[in-house]
């Protein structure tokens, strides 16, 4: 049984900014150690117990380069027990809502976890950290995905079963390690990517050793170089305007620069 664990980031719609979508998932049968790992790094680095640990802010009493330090340590922890990072963006621009980007974000990190469990023929459970979005739409969404699956599919009946995964699920920081791992690992790809978009020069470096830091997170299949649209899906796969398209195109080279290439291609045409 593989877990999980899902949130999403820059959902205020801004124009030229981009929404992410992700979740990182986890043997189960590493689970325990893993978390076994963090409660010693907290102590290593003399952590509140009573702090729920997040991309910000840090604890009472620590510095900057203390909390910066913490951090590192805990994605590199994560590397090291193999964790996989899968990811969606869209482009707020081009998005209908920011409510609506993120169940598609929802729908995009399932589907890709379940292709996934197919690879390493096994089950998983989707746990997604609790928002409440207009009307609560999100508790009807969550029984869609367990009891349909995927809808709207240009095939068959137009349904998906997600048939690997045995369930969806709340989560929050506080209830475990992975969702404080989770806040981590986007906060630190959100500040990336803003940087970027943002056009932020002073603050490219540390973006830069960032994404070298998550980089090993990224499913990749076959000892790839290249993270696969199963890792990372810039949506929509095809952006009509030239305008939307150069924003994608440049997110794309940047991660590229950094040390993660995306195999997906920016264009203008259906290729599926």
């Amino acid at each position: 049984m593989h877990l999980l664990y899902c949130d999403e980031t820059n959902l205020e719609k801004k124009p030229g900014e981009f929404l992410i979508y992700g979740g990182l998932f986890i043997d189960g049968t590493k689970a325990k150690d893993f978390s076994h790992a963090v409660d010693s790094l907290r102590r290593k680095h003399k952590v509140p117990p009573d702090y729920r640990l997040k991309f910000n802010p840090g604890p009472p009493g620590f510095t900057q380069d203390q909390f910066n330090a913490l951090k590192q340590e805990l994605i590199e922890l994560a590397a090291g027990f193999d964790i996989g990072l899968i990811a969606y963006v869209i482009l707020h621009d081009i998005s209908i809502s920011p409510n609506l980007a993120r169940r598609n974000g929802i729908n995009t990190v399932c589907y890709h976890f379940d292709c996934v469990l197919n690879r390493l023929q096994g089950s998983g459970l989707v746990l997604i950290d609790r928002f409440n979005d207009e009307g609560n739409a999100i508790e009807a969404h969550l029984r869609e995905k367990f009891t349909v699956g995927l809808t709207g599919m240009p095939y068959g009946d137009g349904n998906k079963r997600l048939a690997n995964i045995v369930g969806f699920h709340y989560s929050a920081i506080g209830q475990a390690h992975l969702p404080s791992l989770v806040d981590v690992v986007l906060g630190s790809l959100r500040f990336s990517i803003n940087a970027h978009t943002r056009k932020r020069p002073e603050q490219i470096a540390t973006a830069g050793k960032l994404l070298g830091l998550l980089s090993p997170l990224f499913v990749r299949f076959n000892h790839s170089a290249a993270v696969p649209e199963l890792g990372f899906l810039f949506s929509p796969k095809v952006v009509k305007a030239a305008k939307y398209r150069d924003k994608y195109r440049g997110l794309k080279n940047f991660l590229a620069d950094a040390g993660i290439e995306t195999a997906q291609q920016i264009t203008d045409q259906r290729t599926y």
